[in-house]
């Protein structure tokens, strides 16, 4: 387990030798906004009497076509064919009264627990979780964890690019590049040696001001496709696993990688977090396939997708009969 622990620095990024990079600047989080619809203008005295609707119009207005629900439900952007949430990930529990309140970001989750996944903009994502635990979330809400290519697709946008806002990193975008968090707690060499539970899995780590943003609020990294956070501030689950095709098709992208050990049943997770940059690929490249879908650590998160409610294709119109031919 120890050496395991060692080479993980090593292969998520997390590079605990060597000068760390230069600190960025952080934005405060965004203030909490009460959702209080606006006050009702009051009328004067010359709108007292308000004339009733015509019994046209009344019938006008019942036998317009209701407008098609939306593709996707809230807190979702629609992407090809399918909805992709535009944040990472947060959970929810269900509380003594049966109403959902929010799980801490910062703690592991519980055995036997059911929670739920949910996106929403400016609050802390979670970490601290493994692909299984993703993908139940996903699923007690309806919902599923990304394949790589939808994740990827989300985060490119309709150009292809390679970071959410275009073809070359931009430094202060997204949530990444800061010291590493890890060396800044606990130092190079920890009393004992690395553990797993005490330090990889610390709930100090994602409450240090100034690492772990929420969301949305690198307001410059969100992909053309209204798509949040994509690179940096957690690691996100995809569902996909590793084989040989994947790894030639990653060497495929033509990018230059830190070589990582894996396996096949591997999970994967994209993106990078807040403490990495291009070690494992530039922006919507960003791959790590090195851990079993079990793993999770304090830059483990994820997202969630579903198949969009779009409607069904319009059916071309029967062809016209050919006009017959006269007899003789």
């Amino acid at each position: 387990m120890r050496r395991a622990l060692v080479s993980f620095f090593l292969l998520a990024g997390c590079n605990v030798s060597g000068d760390p990079p230069a600190p960025e600047k952080t934005s405060e989080p965004p203030p909490e906004v009460a959702n209080v619809a606006p006050p009702l203008p009051v009328a004067s005295s010359a709108q007292t009497s308000v004339a009733s609707p015509s019994a046209s119009a009344v019938s006008s207005a019942a036998s317009s076509p209701a407008e098609p629900p939306p593709p996707c439900p809230e807190g979702m952007a629609l992407v090809s064919k399918v909805c992709v949430d535009k944040y990472e990930g947060a959970l929810e529990v269900e509380g003594t009264d049966g109403a959902r309140v929010a799980h801490p970001h910062y703690a592991r989750l519980e055995k036997g627990t059911t929670y739920y996944a949910v996106s929403k903009p400016g609050i802390f994502p979670q970490g601290y979780i493994s692909r299984v635990e993703a993908k139940a979330a996903c699923e007690a809400s309806g919902k599923r964890l990304c394949s790589r290519r939808e994740w990827q697709r989300a985060c490119k946008g309709k150009g292809y690019l390679r970071y959410p806002y275009g073809d070359r990193g931009v430094r202060g975008k997204c949530s990444s590049g800061k010291l590493h968090l890890l060396r800044e707690k606990f130092g190079d060499n920890p009393r004992g040696g690395w553990k797993y539970d005490e330090h990889f899995n610390s709930p100090d780590l994602n409450r240090e001001p100034g690492y772990l943003a929420r969301t949305g609020e690198n307001e410059g990294c969100i992909s053309e496709l209204g798509v949040a956070d994509m690179v940096g501030n957690l690691h996100e689950w995809v569902s996909d696993t590793v084989d040989q095709q994947l790894i030639d098709d990653m060497e495929k992208d033509d990018v230059e990688r830190h070589d990582q050990p894996w396996r096949e049943g591997n999970g994967i997770f994209m993106g990078g977090f807040y403490s990495t940059t291009t070690e494992h690929g530039p922006g919507c490249l960003f791959t790590t396939v090195a851990h079993e879908p079990t793993y999770h650590d304090y830059s483990t998160g994820f997202r969630c997708c579903k198949k969009a409610d779009l409607p069904p294709p319009e059916k071309p119109a029967p062809p016209k009969p050919k006009p017959k031919k006269p007899a003789g």
